[in-house]
């Protein structure tokens, strides 16, 4: 037993295994939900940032083009194209553009709007700038994006003060070196500085504490819990389930009859519990690449033309990573925004682009896409990930008692070919090698 510091209750603390985590290894008190952690006799209250840039590649373009400040800038290609909006400026949000919508849309809603293809490359520099001077900090930083992350500052109070006077020099740093600014939320724990971030966009500093997340989050709409989205915000309303505060009063064991785990996950999110460490090393999930088209494309050959190419970005991507997988998966957008996906797990990892390929192919073929069906984009995607050749022991690892089927090794062949191929880019270019068949597409 020990000492909450909000002094008022002790902590509890079990060895048992809760199927609701609200007795666990770690220390919560639950007089004020503060989630602590023991080190060496002394409790400690976490202190965990996110911060996140404001309208990132839209804000970096208007620094870079003062004619741009102050008016509607839209990243996304052209308003004419099948592009879809990655971002935009507050001033083009006013009209109720977002990002992830079709810029034709956008450009009905926003006529005046500027519209700018993405600069990938330059974001990408200031992204590195910008983590620069998080490191200042701490080397606990879990980056979420190129323009947002999780700093975990618990170890550095000593140093620069408590997390509210960092996340102050965080931000004038970013405003005095990048002409920037960014929104920081300071809490104990992971959720609470996310939701806060994001609570007074732009150039917003909120501090969420036991004292006052009950006050600045339980009037907030069940949408803004991690894992709640459309589907399950519909099941939640019939229950009587509208706002944060709802969650956080509800009957637990009765909502476990109608949500199973999915109510303690919420109860504990509510209540401003949420264990998860700052991950400092986040392994990819998944490789893959798609492409939208300007017009709706209904040419099945053009379509694995497409493929081919994405397959070549994607095994080379796995490589370079020193990854193959297993799981192939193949992504189409019909007209209008009807998307599918198509999947195939191999019997053993790769990262040739031949296998990927074929894979997709044979998964668009069962698609079996008529002169009806016009695609405005494609993708293909590698997961079940794992490190290279690690899969070959496992393999060999027979049962004592069956008889395994044997499994088909690469052809060494292609393997030797896709290294010369490799070695070939990694000294000229990418565009060194190019297959005839891609020859005359248009990227």
């Amino acid at each position: 037993m020990d000492t909450c510091p909000c002094g008022r209750y002790n902590l509890i603390r079990s060895g048992r295994k809760n199927r609701s985590r609200l007795e666990s290894e770690r220390f919560f008190c639950y007089s004020c939900s503060i989630e602590t952690f023991v080190r060496r006799g002394r409790v400690m209250e976490r202190t965990i940032l996110h911060l996140d840039m404001d309208a990132f590649f839209a804000s970096v373009e208007q620094r870079d083009a003062p004619e741009l400040r102050g008016k509607p800038v839209i990243i996304g290609g052209s308003a004419d194209s099948r592009g879809v909006v990655s971002t935009c400026s507050y001033e083009a949000r006013k009209f109720g553009v977002r990002s992830a919508m079709p810029t034709a849309q956008a450009k009905r809603l926003c006529p005046d709007g500027i519209f700018l293809f993405p600069n990938m490359k330059k974001y990408s520099l200031v992204s590195r700038q910008m983590f620069s001077i998080l490191e200042r900090y701490t080397p606990l930083i879990e980056g979420l994006s190129v323009d947002e992350a999780f700093l975990d500052v618990t170890g550095s109070r000593k140093l620069f003060g408590d997390g509210v006077t960092i996340a102050k020099r965080l931000k004038r740093e970013i405003r005095e070196e990048l002409g920037l600014t960014a929104s920081v939320g300071v809490a104990y724990n992971k959720f609470l500085a996310k939701l806060g971030s994001d609570l007074e966009k732009p150039d917003g500093l909120v501090v969420l504490t036991p004292d006052n997340v009950a006050a600045r989050i339980h009037h907030l709409p069940i949408t803004r819990l991690w894992g709640v989205g459309a589907k399950s915000s519909e099941q939640l309303l019939r229950l009587g389930l509208k706002t944060i505060g709802d969650v956080a009063h509800m009957d637990l064991k009765r909502m476990r009859i109608h949500l199973g785990d999915f109510a303690d996950h919420l109860y504990l999110l509510a209540n401003g519990i949420d264990d998860r460490p700052v991950e400092t090393e986040r392994e990819a999930k998944s490789v893959g690449h798609e492409t939208t088209f300007a017009e709706d494309v209904r040419d099945t050959a053009f379509l694995e033309a497409t493929l081919l190419g994405q397959a070549e970005k994607v095994a080379r991507r796995l490589r370079r990573a020193g990854m193959e997988g297993r799981t192939v998966t193949l992504k189409l957008r019909y007209a209008p925004f009807r998307t599918i996906t198509r999947s195939h797990t191999l019997p053993l990892p790769t990262n040739l682009e031949i296998v990927i390929y074929d894979t997709v192919k044979s998964l668009l073929a069962k698609c079996a896409l008529t002169a009806q069906d016009a695609i405005r984009l494609i993708g293909v995607s590698v997961s079940g990930l794992g490190k290279e050749g690690e899969a070959a022991v496992h393999t060999q690892q027979l049962s004592l008692f069956e008889e395994a089927a044997p499994l088909a090794a690469p052809d060494p062949r292609q393997q030797e070919l896709t290294r010369a191929a490799d070695k070939l880019r990694d000294k000229f270019g990418e565009k060194i090698l190019t297959r005839a068949r891609l020859i005359k597409r248009d990227d």
